[in-house]
């Protein structure tokens, strides 16, 4: 890509959702109005899913009801599973951006969503019917896109036929996540560079887990390779509670933030702002 226009995701949801104290609707809803006075594009919120899966997340629709959005706004994106999710997710009129977590692995798909590709890409299908007639934004995830821990065959080859799936179902915002943090930097280049060449007019955004120690390297990758959206955790906290025994961490909101200040690369984060989101995470999460 010749720009240099990011687009900046901070995944609250992700962050609290494997925490197994709950943390109350209060400071989840002051929590996140912290974050929307930072000048994220967008503000993963929270998620419409059975409180029996994620008990964390349920009262999302509570938390996302509650959030004071900034004058320069500040998307509201939930994550959905079903059609009934996507329901509850519209119904109020905050939420304008919905994500689904789709897999290029079966067995994540089975931990995470007790369904294989068919009848993931058959809810999804029925999930896009459900919002046609709003101006929702879909942001469909690619998880383990840059590798399988699970001993199940996986190339570039394959991404790049579950991307085509998706592109020809009209989506166009597909991060890839490595949830385990286990890609190298040179197979997040390879992967997301062929998809970029690929999928020309598609955004492929990265939503790293890794150890804070191994970010910029793959930030490094990630950017070569034309990724110009990036998800994040304030202090890097969080994880996929049903992806694997042990979590490793998201890519922290200020370890991409100094590797754009280290690049000279335009943003538009608040960083005072942005210190006291931080504080508030390091107390809640």
């Amino acid at each position: 890509m010749a720009t240099n226009t990011i687009h900046l995701t901070e995944t609250a949801r992700d962050a609290m959702q494997g925490i197994s104290k709950f943390i109350s609707t209060d400071d989840k809803i002051r929590y996140i109005n912290a974050l929307m006075q930072i000048g994220f594009d967008v503000v993963d919120c929270g998620s419409f899913v059975s409180p029996k899966v994620i008990p964390q997340m349920a009262d999302s629709e509570q938390v996302i009801s509650s959030i004071v959005k900034p004058e320069k706004s500040t998307g509201i994106m939930a994550l959905v599973v079903n059609e009934k999710g996507v329901k509850q997710a519209i119904s109020n009129g905050r939420v304008n951006w919905l994500s689904y977590p789709f897999s290029v692995s079966t067995v994540f798909l089975r931990r995470n969503l007790r369904t294989d590709r068919e009848g993931a890409l058959a809810t999804i299908n029925k999930m896009l019917e459900v919002s046609s007639q709003t101006k929702i934004t879909w942001v469909i995830y690619l998880s383990m896109g840059f590798g399988n821990p699970y001993g199940e065959d996986w190339s570039i080859g394959l991404v790049t036929d579950a991307a085509a799936v998706l592109y020809e179902k009209g989506i166009r915002r597909m991060p890839l996540s490595d949830i385990l943090g286990e890609a190298s930097p040179d197979t997040i280049f390879r992967t997301l560079e062929a998809l970029h060449n690929t999928f020309q007019d598609a955004d492929f955004g990265l939503h790293l887990h890794t150890r804070a120690s191994e970010a910029f390297p793959k930030l490094e990758a990630a950017w070569e390779a034309g990724v110009r959206s990036f998800e994040t955790v304030m202090n890097g906290r969080g994880g996929c509670p049903t992806a694997a025994d042990e979590m490793v961490g998201n890519l922290s909101t200020q370890s991409l933030l100094s590797f754009l200040e280290m690049k000279k690369i335009p943003h538009r984060l608040h960083p005072e702002a942005l210190l006291e989101a931080a504080k508030i995470a390091a107390e809640l999460l």
